[in-house]
C-alpha cells in the first residue's frame, strides 16, 4: 500500500516535468531554426552599430588604433563644419520637395489608370516597367537625356525655350534628380492604384447623391480611404529621402566630383561617404548616428501626427 501511494504522488511531479521539458525542446527548435538570422543580426547589424557608436566618440582612420575625443566629432559637426550645414539643406529639400512631388504625381498616375478600360494591364505594366531598371543605369540615362547639349534641350531649342543646364546648374540640379523620381514612381502608384480600386463603390454612389463633384469626392472620400497608403508612402519617402545617395552619386560625376555642382548635389549621405573615403571613420560614426536619431524622430512625429489625419476602415489605428 505504501509502494501505491508512493507511486500516486510521484505521478503529479512527473507529469509537471514533461511540460517543463517539452517547451524547452520547442523553444529550442524555433531557436535552431533562426540561428541563422540571429546570427546575422548579432554579427552585421547589432556589432556595427555598437562598434559605430563607439568610435563616433573617437579619432580613427583605420590605420592607427581609435583615439577616444569625446563630443569633438559631434561639437565639430555642429559648429565647425559649414559642408555640414550644406549638406542637411540639401537633403531637406529633397524630403521636403521629392517626397510629397512623387506621391501626388503617382496619386494622379493610379487615379488615371483606374478609368482606363481598355488595355489596363498594358498601361500598367508600361509604369511599372521603370521600377525593374537599376537606380545606376536610369541616372545614367537622365545625364545623357539632361546633357546641355542633349535631346531634351535641343527640343528645347526647336520650341525657343530656354534650355537648363539641369545637372550642371546648382539651380536645376536638384529639381533634375525630382524629374528622375518621376520617372520611377511605379511602385507606389501600384500601392495607390490597389488602394483606389479598393475603395467601396457605395461611397461614391452615397455622394453623388448628396450632389458631390469630382473634387468633393476626391477630398472627403478618396483621400481618406486611401490616406494609409498615402501616410505609408510619406514615412518610406522620408526614410530614403534622408538617405538619398546612389542618383546624386552618378548625375555629380562620381568620386572626382561628388557633390557638384557648387555643392548642390552633396547631400548628408554623399558627405558622410566623402568622410569614409577620406578615412574620418570617427566623424563619418558621428554623422550616422546622427542620421539615425533624426530619421527616428522624424518617423515618430509622422506616426504622431498620423492619428489626425489617417483613417482606418473599422476604426482600427
Amino acid at each position: 500500500m505504501a509502494t501505491t501511494l508512493t507511486a500516486r504522488e510521484a505521478a503529479p511531479a512527473i507529469r509537471r516535468r514533461r511540460p517543463r521539458s517539452g517547451r524547452f525542446r520547442r523553444v529550442a527548435i524555433v531557436l535552431l531554426f533562426m540561428s541563422p538570422w540571429i546570427v546575422g543580426f548579432l554579427a552585421f547589424i547589432l556589432y556595427p552599430m555598437l562598434a559605430s557608436l563607439y568610435f563616433s566618440f573617437t579619432k580613427y582612420n583605420l590605420l592607427q588604433p581609435p583615439e577616444w575625443v569625446g563630443l569633438f566629432n559631434y561639437k565639430f559637426m555642429f559648429l565647425h563644419d559649414p559642408l555640414f550645414w550644406q549638406s542637411v539643406r540639401n537633403t531637406v529639400w529633397i524630403v521636403l520637395f521629392g517626397v510629397p512631388v512623387s506621391i501626388v504625381f503617382a496619386v494622379g498616375t493610379a487615379m488615371v489608370l483606374t478609368r482606363v478600360k481598355v488595355g489596363s494591364g498594358v498601361y500598367r505594366t508600361m509604369f511599372f516597367l521603370p521600377t525593374m531598371v537599376p537606380a545606376v543605369a536610369a541616372t545614367l540615362s537622365f545625364v545623357f537625356l539632361l546633357n546641355p547639349s542633349g535631346p531634351i534641350n535641343t527640343i528645347l531649342r526647336l520650341l525657343h525655350i530656354p534650355q537648363p543646364l539641369w545637372f550642371a546648374s546648382p539651380q536645376w540640379s536638384k529639381p533634375a534628380l525630382v524629374g528622375l523620381s518621376l520617372w520611377a514612381i511605379g511602385e507606389t502608384m501600384i500601392i495607390f492604384l490597389a488602394a483606389l480600386l479598393d475603395v467601396p463603390r457605395q461611397l461614391y454612389e452615397a455622394a453623388d447623391m448628396e450632389g458631390a463633384g469630382p473634387w468633393q469626392k476626391f477630398r472627403h472620400v478618396t483621400l481618406p480611404m486611401i490616406s494609409p497608403v498615402i501616410f505609408f508612402s510619406v514615412v518610406i519617402g522620408v526614410i530614403f529621402g534622408f538617405q538619398y545617395f546612389t542618383q546624386a552619386y552618378i548625375a555629380s560625376g562620381g568620386q572626382l566630383h561628388l557633390g557638384e555642382p557648387q555643392g548642390s548635389m552633396r547631400f548628408y549621405a554623399v558627405w558622410m561617404f566623402q568622410q569614409i573615403q577620406y578615412s574620418h571613420m570617427g566623424y563619418a560614426s558621428a554623422l550616422a548616428w546622427v542620421l539615425f536619431l533624426v530619421v527616428m524622430a522624424c518617423t515618430v512625429v509622422l506616426i504622431k501626427a498620423s492619428r489626425r489625419w489617417v483613417h482606418y476602415q473599422g476604426g482600427f489605428r
